[in-house]
């Protein structure tokens, strides 16, 4: 299994999702530039750790899927919707199923995280954090997370824990991807170390 740390916070006005950049299967880099944070829509992201083929069709069948739903609703789909969508992709495919872990980050009104696993098991939380650094950047987000953190406290704390992730998990590093959702919008951003 590719090993992989993402890491997704509420805050008071918005949701910020990243993850590192390193592509590692074992112990053989295979890119230092890849992705594993995804925009699906206007107001929903997502960020996953695991096989990369896996989460890039992932993301692509749900687009699609949401765009579909939206034109027939005439309305944004909201978080919890679009955690759904993917869970039941996800279930559809338990007998083969996708590797990867998903944390799902949007905004309807107020904040939400949804974390799914392979399965397509959904569960909301305020922050979370998937991969083979899971552990130690849950660690770090539990001690310094408060409800209603700024955007710069947010992006502070999370950058802190993938750093965390990064000293000790070899399979994660190389950088860090960020999508920071919220009423005024999607911004991403990068920093490379």
């Amino acid at each position: 299994m590719p090993g992989a740390t993402v890491v997704g916070l509420t805050y008071k006005d918005g949701v910020l999702l990243c993850g590192e950049k390193r592509i590692a299967y074992g112990t053989y880099i295979v890119s230092r530039s890849g992705k594993k944070v995804f925009k699906i829509t206007n107001s929903v992201g997502a960020a996953f750790a695991g096989m990369v083929a896996d989460m890039q069709i992932l993301v692509r069948e749900v687009s699609s899927y949401v765009k579909i739903r939206e034109m027939e609703l005439r309305r944004p789909l909201p978080p919890n919707s679009v955690a759904k969508l993917m869970s039941v992709f996800m279930f559809e495919r338990r007998y083969f199923p996708y590797l990867t872990q998903v944390v799902i980050g949007g905004i309807n009104g107020t904040p939400s995280i949804y974390v799914l696993d392979p399965l397509g098991s959904v569960i909301p939380d305020e922050y979370a954090a998937v991969g083979s650094g899971a552990e130690t950047a849950i660690g770090v987000v539990e001690t310094g997370f408060t409800p209603g953190l700024t955007e710069k406290a947010a992006k502070e704390l999370a950058t802190k824990a993938l750093r965390a992730a990064i000293q000790r998990d070899a399979a994660s590093g190389d950088g860090i991807d960020f999508l920071t959702i919220s009423s005024k919008g999607q911004n991403e951003e990068s920093i490379k170390f």
